[in-house]
C-alpha cells in the first residue's frame, strides 16, 4: 500500500462501504471493479459515525486475505479530484489510512485507485469479535450518522442491488435481524 503522490490524468476513488450507497461527491463514472488480496470485514470500532466513544460501533475495512477478491465501486473524478479526495480524507478518518490499490474493471482493465484502509494496531481496530458479538453491537449501536444496522443493511442492499452480494455481509445482517 502507497500513499498517494504526484497527480494523474486520471483519478479513481474505490469504494467498499459506505461509499457505495452514498458517495457523498461528484464523478464523472463509475463502474464495479474487484481489489485481489483483500476481503471486506467489520473490524474498525466507529466512535465517529455509527457509533460514540462510549459505545462505538462497527464499520468495514478491508482486511488483508491472500487469494481473495472485494467487489466494491469505482468512481472516476472529474477536474475536482483535489478537493474531494480532502474532503473524502476528512470523512475516513478514525483509523483509516489513504492507500493506493490496483482496480480489476470487468473487462480486464487495471487502474490504480485511491482508498481509505483502517490498518491493523490502529486504535480502533478490532479482530476476533465472532459473529453474533457483532451482530450484537451493531445491533445497538447509534453515532451522528445513524444507527449501526442501517449501516449494515445498506451495505448488503447496494451490493445486492450492485450485483455482488457479499455472504459475510448477508450472515451477519441476518443475524442482526434475529436479534431485534
Amino acid at each position: 500500500m502507497e500513499e498517494l503522490v504526484g497527480s494523474s490524468p486520471e483519478v479513481w476513488v474505490f469504494g467498499y462501504g459506505s461509499l457505495i450507497w452514498r458517495p457523498g461527491f461528484r464523478f464523472v463514472d463509475s463502474q464495479i471493479v474487484t481489489v485481489s488480496d483483500f476481503q471486506r470485514r467489520f473490524c474498525q470500532a466507529s466512535h465517529d459515525h455509527r457509533g460514540t466513544p462510549e459505545s462505538p460501533g462497527r464499520v468495514v475495512t478491508l482486511a488483508p486475505a491472500r487469494n481473495e477478491t472485494c467487489s466494491g465501486m469505482a468512481f472516476k473524478l472529474g477536474l475536482d479530484a483535489s478537493e474531494i479526495l480532502r474532503l473524502l480524507d476528512i470523512r475516513e478518518q478514525d483509523g483509516y489510512e489513504r492507500v493506493i490499490l490496483s482496480l480489476k474493471f470487468a473487462d480486464g482493465r487495471c487502474v490504480q485507485g485511491t482508498t481509505w484502509i483502517a490498518s491493523e494496531g490502529n486504535p480502533s481496530w478490532r479482530v476476533g469479535e465472532t459473529l453474533h458479538e457483532l451482530a450484537t453491537l451493531i445491533a445497538s449501536s447509534e453515532g451522528p450518522s445513524g444507527s449501526n444496522r442501517e449501516y449494515l443493511y445498506e451495505l448488503e442492499r447496494a451490493l445486492a442491488d450492485k450485483g455482488m452480494p457479499d455472504k459475510y455481509v448477508s450472515d451477519l445482517s441476518d443475524l442482526v435481524r434475529s436479534l431485534r
